[in-house]
């Protein structure tokens, strides 16, 4: 069965790409507005399922497996998607200096006759970051297609003092777990 990769992310196409190279990417054009007050585990859940769902509705994936994903960034019940402007980037690395947070990404696998969606959460905790700290990795772009304004695996991996779960979960996906999923030994 044909595997889909229902994202446009490079992280994700490249951690997918850690189990396998047999799979097809195609971009979700799922709606990603959320309810009010949505908790963030649920809203990664949410979102993952409607971009997978979104794929799987198209003539050519009726009999494929789709992954859907989302990722955001958490603090303080607070939901930090990706950042619009340089502005809101170095607004939402203000309030991630010096603390920790939550980084929570959902998964959802959909075939014929299978439905499988889980979240990973992942915390993590900054570095106190300077202004001019925060300025200077704004400058380079990295943030700005990033939920919560930084990509670990990039520059934005100097801001990071520790975390506690799964790397991969920061980038964007939970590829061991998925891997697991995908092999039918994790519900």
């Amino acid at each position: 069965m044909k595997l889909i990769l229902a994202s446009q992310s490079p992280r994700r196409r490249e951690l997918l790409s850690y189990y396998t190279n047999d799979f097809q990417v195609k971009v979700s054009q799922a709606d990603e507005s959320l309810p009010e007050g949505i908790a963030p585990e649920e809203a990664v859940a949410l979102l993952a399922e409607r971009k997978a769902s979104a794929v799987a509705q198209l003539p050519e994936c009726q009999n494929c497996r789709i992954i859907g994903a989302d990722t955001v960034v958490a603090v303080e019940g607070r939901i930090l998607g990706k950042p619009h402007s340089p502005e809101e980037a170095q607004e939402m690395l203000r309030l991630l200096s010096g603390r920790v947070h939550s980084v929570y990404t959902g998964v959802a696998v959909l075939g014929p006759g299978e439905r499988k969606v889980f979240t990973q959460q992942t915390q993590v905790e900054f570095y106190p970051l300077s202004s001019r700290e925060i300025q200077d990795y704004v400058a380079t772009g990295e943030p700005m297609d990033k939920a919560g304004a930084y990509g670990i695996q990039g520059r934005g991996g100097l801001l990071v003092r520790r975390l506690e779960g799964d790397y991969f979960n920061v980038m964007g996906l939970p590829i061991a777990r998925l891997a697991r999923v995908l092999e039918g030994k994790e519900d």
